[in-house]
């Protein structure tokens, strides 16, 4: 790739992006948004900037995103079903070429994905980007979610059932990151896809989302396999949610758009907002613990849900704790300069999104506070875990809230204060060597992870721990989601049961080696033209379909009928050929109604 200027990706770009950083390229926020995250939509434009020719009523808006909607899932529903009858050999050949492509493109949609939102660092974002494409591969390779599996033990034999399409809605935080893993998941579990990108990172999705449908088409997929909302607005993502054509959603985002999930009619796995409290106990190793918190908290400038939020560290060796971070690339704040970034990050209680995914000293810089360009991380003291103070909640910023407690018991405590504020049931992390303190953490700080001398961001998503590598975390029944751990590809498919008598007289038939599905080696069902066939590639007309001929045969029956029945009653009969064309014209006008529909 060029780094000349001329180049939109370009270092040079991205580095005038960061610097510039604007707060919200669509100037205002939605119903979509969540005052801790910067979900915001792009704003309509406005009357006067809109010819008045081109404008639509709110009647013929909603009808045009409705049946934009309708297109794009009858197309995903098409290939989900034929998707769902390919064996597992055909799945694994799919799968491998989608993760190869987006491996082969990590870098340039890093680059991307910073210079469109601005969020972020670009080494950070590539590493994602590789954990979501070939690093699933390695992560679930031997796993099998096609063949049925045949239980002798207990008579019962499973078989998998997709969802069918998957609406997967991505977040501008990490947009590639989590388009290449909900698109992998749902290949995996032969599921077609249909992303939804944040509007301040749609260009960057979008291309993603051609390069991943192209290398699975290509390797004998359905074509629609994967496909992309290029221009999100609410009313389309809401009409996808609510279409019965949705099998499942996987929502990952603000708050806002988690909850039109749910409450969608559809089946929904969506994800809360996080707030990790990271503790550091007296027996920990102080300058591993500083060097992995820093390392962790300015990991892609803090925009992973799962980077830590709160320090909490015991007061006998929290200066020492402190030097060490100091020296691994922290910033401590005095007083004054807490105050000042306080009222820089959260005016009027809110956060600043000027800040999310921002470089630390130019976060300082605009607070009014002095620090060098090598600052990685600022500290913010403060004194008591309660809402009121702001350090207390999720900031998706290089910024670290600071409480000092006298022992591992206040600790805990303060760290179910925290979450208590936000971030129930999500994730929290720990540094120590003392099982009897991690045992009580774990089980009485209300979250469902608890990443243990590792830092949070890659622990737990589990990037650097044996947690499932994830980009879209559970937070179950205490945060209000219906998923409780890091998303795996066994969440998007359902198994049928075959449940034999159990009684020892009746015997189960042999199922070895049966499976209902095919293998797919040549050109895949028509949609028109097989996305590999070479008449798709040469430019050729798709065949007329069969309408026409449907048409002449209802019509036929039907006249014959007609004529039959007015005879039969001593009706006499108009003119054949005349009742022929009336009844055409009604059958025809039928059809496309139902096709329109």
């Amino acid at each position: 790739m060029s780094t000349t200027t001329d180049e939109p990706w370009s270092k040079e770009r991205v580095a005038e992006l960061k610097r510039r950083h604007a707060k919200d390229p669509s100037g205002t926020a939605s119903r979509w948004s969540h005052p801790a995250t910067p979900e915001a939509t792009q704003a309509p434009p406005t009357p006067s900037a809109t010819p008045a020719a081109s404008r639509k009523s709110p009647q013929a808006a909603a009808a045009s995103e409705k049946a934009r909607a309708g297109q794009m899932l009858e197309r995903a529903r098409w290939a989900a079903r034929a998707y769902g009858t390919y064996t597992k050999g055909d799945v694994d050949r799919i799968v491998t070429a989608v993760a190869r492509a987006a491996a082969g493109e990590a870098r340039r949609h890093a680059e991307m994905a910073v210079a469109e939102t601005t969020f972020g660092v670009v080494e950070h974002k590539e590493r994602k980007n590789l954990a979501c494409s070939v690093g699933l591969l390695e992560e679930y390779a031997g796993h099998d979610y096609v063949t049925p599996r045949v239980h002798e033990h207990s008579k019962i034999v499973e078989i998998p059932r997709p969802a069918g399409v998957v609406l997967a809605i991505t977040p501008s935080t990490n947009p590639v990151a989590t388009t290449y893993f909900k698109t992998i998941l749902a290949l995996m579990t032969r599921n077609a896809v249909v992303i939804s990108p944040h509007p301040m990172a749609k260009h960057v999705c979008a291309d993603a989302a051609r390069v991943l449908a192209q290398a699975a088409e290509a390797a004998g997929a359905p074509s629609g396999i994967v496909q992309c909302v290029e221009n999100p607005t609410i009313p389309l993502v809401e009409t996808l949610m609510g279409d019965p054509r949705t099998g499942v959603i996987v929502a990952t985002g603000g708050t806002g758009v988690v909850r039109s999930a749910y409450s969608s009619s559809n089946p929904a796995l969506g994800v809360g907002p996080g707030n990790v409290p990271v503790m550091v106990d007296s027996t920990a190793d102080i300058r591993a613990a500083a060097q992995r918190i820093v390392d962790s908290k300015a990991f892609d400038n803090s925009v992973l849900c799962t980077n830590e939020s709160v320090l909490i560290v015991e007061e006998s060796v929290a200066d020492a704790l402190l030097a060490q971070m100091e020296r691994a690339g922290a910033h401590l704040l005095e007083t004054d300069e807490v105050a000042n970034l306080t009222a820089h990050m959260f005016p009027m209680g809110k956060l600043n999104t000027d800040v999310v995914g921002r470089d630390a000293h130019l976060i300082a810089a605009d607070a009014g506070i002095r620090s060098g360009p090598a600052t990685k991380v600022l500290l913010a003291p403060f004194e008591a875990p309660v809402p009121e103070e702001m350090m207390t909640h999720e900031k998706l910023s290089p910024v670290l809230g600071v409480l000092r407690v006298p022992d591992a018991a206040r600790g805990i405590a303060a760290a179910r204060s925290i979450v208590r504020i936000a971030g129930s049931g999500h994730s929290a992390a720990l540094h120590s060597t003392d099982p009897e303190t991690i045992m009580q953490f774990g089980a009485t700080v209300p979250v469902l992870r608890v990443a243990v001398n590792v830092g949070s961001s890659t622990g737990s998503s589990g990037l650097d721990t044996n947690l499932a590598p994830t980009m879209t975390v559970g937070t179950g029944f205490i945060g209000n989601s219906g998923l409780g751990e890091n998303l795996q590809p066994k969440h998007l498919l359902d198994w049928a049961r075959i449940a034999y008598n159990s009684d020892d007289a009746e015997t189960m038939a042999d199922f070895g080696g049966r499976s209902p599905w095919e293998e797919h080696a040549g050109p895949v069902p028509v949609y028109p033209w097989a996305a590999n066939d070479p008449r798709a590639r040469e430019g050729r007309a798709p065949e007329a379909p069969d309408a026409p001929a449907m048409l002449d045969r209802v019509t036929e029956d039907l006249t014959q009928r007609s004529t039959g029945s007015l005879q039969g009653r001593g009706v006499p009969t108009a003119d054949e050929s005349a009742l022929r064309a009336e009844i055409r014209r009604l059958v025809a006008a039928e059809l496309s109604t139902m096709l329109k529909d």
